[in-house]
């Protein structure tokens, strides 16, 4: 080894940890090589999410013609799965097996749901456009079918893998671990995205069925390479004779506690404050101020950076003693006065201030997505760590994908109102079908601060996460 390699390498090894990505996630009991591979089925989920909500999306329309209305229907059919997350989080609490695995079942099932609906998919979809041998009622059929499994999968792998790593995570390591597990989901979107797009860039009727098949077997092989030799056997844990309580009276045990059905209703205004404008930033740029594809293409860009910077300054605060519901208001806030940027820029003519919006929606969708992440990792009910963090997927994905869907209804519709005078001459105008959506947004925020504010104060008398250091690693989903 040369002198210079030689100093490089100590220069690395005395480099303080908290400077290295996910290094402090990172506990005796679960070393970092462990832990990045049971990440793995978080990359397989964001591969996948990337391929329904992206990829397939624009190819459903543009390639195949299939109408919009029939393609957010069939996107919209993963939800069905999400608001029994919370059960399957249970189930997975109180799994009965000889074996001794309590999580292992769950993921491994819901990844074989996963793959074969990806696996059936392509060949439903060409049957659907009336591109196949088939009649196009089964691919109807089919192509439902495919959705839902992937759904049911998708959310039954991820409620189950996530309590997994909570199970083997020491308590002062829980919040960043389950937090870079959220970054890998993150990283699977845009690592999918932007191979996914590649491959069928030079579209045809093969290549689809090679490139969702393809998916579907990687996302096979990496959710098996996540489980292998994770999950200690327990055989005490999930003894057939061992007497468990039923979902109805665990659940009842989990409401009783004064804070958490407070903390899920304001996940969910908050998760759909923030996510109604999904598919509307874009438009409203280019509809409205008049910015090209690529300007408007920056916005999410500009978004992402505002939440790395929320989650670099949620770091620092966190790691000096902050309360996670304070946080998760100072989200509210933030989100508010973004949504009244963007409003604004529209009379002011103001391009950079649509920018600052947006750039301060990631910020505040950053402080409320760790804060309330770290307040729900405390609401566990005697044990039951999925029924914790599957209530609080449950809400977050079926709230926010509810929204996204009620965000684009009515801005037409408002927007049809304005259009025709129904709002006057003020407001006539291809502007005002957004500003009554953005409204909404502010108000859904404001409720949000209505029912965490209490949570701020009451939260010091149980378990905080103020107890718990937390570094860079700690990106939410």
């Amino acid at each position: 080894m040369s002198k210079a390699t030689e100093k490089m390498v100590q220069t690395w090894m005395r480099m303080s940890s908290s400077l290295l990505p996910f290094a402090d996630a990172a506990t005796v009991e679960l070393p970092l090589s462990r832990l990045l591979r049971l990440s793995l089925f978080q990359l397989s989920a964001g591969m996948t999410v990337a391929l329904l909500n992206g990829t397939l999306n624009r190819i459903m329309i543009v390639e195949l013609g299939v109408p919009a209305w029939l393609v957010a229907a069939m996107i919209s059919l993963p939800l069905v799965a999400a608001p029994f997350r919370a059960l399957l989080g249970f189930k997975s609490d109180t799994h009965r097996s000889v074996l001794g695995w309590r999580r292992v079942p769950y993921i491994w099932f819901g990844t074989l749901m996963q793959f074969g609906g990806l696996a059936t998919m392509p060949f439903a979809l060409m049957l659907l456009s009336g591109r196949g041998n088939g009649p196009v009622e089964v691919g109807y059929v089919g192509a439902a079918l495919a959705f839902l499994l992937v759904g049911a999968g998708f959310h039954t792998a991820q409620t189950a893998g996530l309590a997994l790593a909570t199970d083997l995570a020491p308590e002062r390591s829980r919040p960043r671990v389950v937090a870079l597990l959220y970054v890998m989901l993150l990283l699977g979107m845009v690592v999918g995205s932007s191979a996914l797009g590649g491959l069928l860039a030079d579209f045809s009727n093969l290549r689809l069925v090679q490139v969702v098949q393809g998916a579907a077997e990687l996302t096979l092989v990496m959710n098996v390479i996540a489980l292998w030799k994770q999950e200690p056997r327990r055989p005490k844990l999930t003894d057939p004779a061992r007497e468990t309580p039923t979902f109805s009276q665990t659940w009842a045990a989990f409401r009783a506690n004064p804070s958490s059905m407070r903390l899920l209703v304001a996940v969910g205004l908050g998760a759909a404050a923030f996510s109604m404008q999904d598919i509307l930033l874009e438009p409203y740029g280019g509809q409205v101020l008049n910015l090209g594809v690529g300007a408007t293409s920056l916005l999410t860009a500009l978004s992402a950076a505002g939440s790395l910077a929320a989650f670099s300054l949620a770091a620092r605060q966190l790691g000096r003693g902050a309360e996670p519901h304070r946080l998760a208001g100072y989200g509210a806030l933030i989100g508010i006065v973004a949504f009244a940027a963007v409003i604004l820029s529209e009379p002011l003519h103001s391009p950079t201030l649509f920018r600052a919006g947006a750039i301060a929606m990631g910020l505040g969708g950053g402080f409320f997505s760790v804060g309330t992440l770290i307040a729900a990792m405390n609401l566990e009910a005697n044990g039951h760590t999925g029924l914790a963090l599957g209530a609080w997927g449950a809400v977050q994905a079926t709230c926010g994908g509810v929204a996204i869907a009620l965000g684009g209804a009515l801005r037409d519709l408002f927007g049809q109102w304005a259009t025709h005078g129904g709002l006057g001459s003020t407001l006539n105008g291809p502007a005002s079908g957004y500003f009554f959506v953005y409204v909404i947004e502010i108000a859904l925020l404001m409720a949000a601060l209505v029912a965490v504010g209490p949570l701020a104060g009451y939260s010091g008398s149980t378990r905080t996460s103020s107890q718990t250091s937390f570094g860079l690693a700690e990106f939410p989903g």
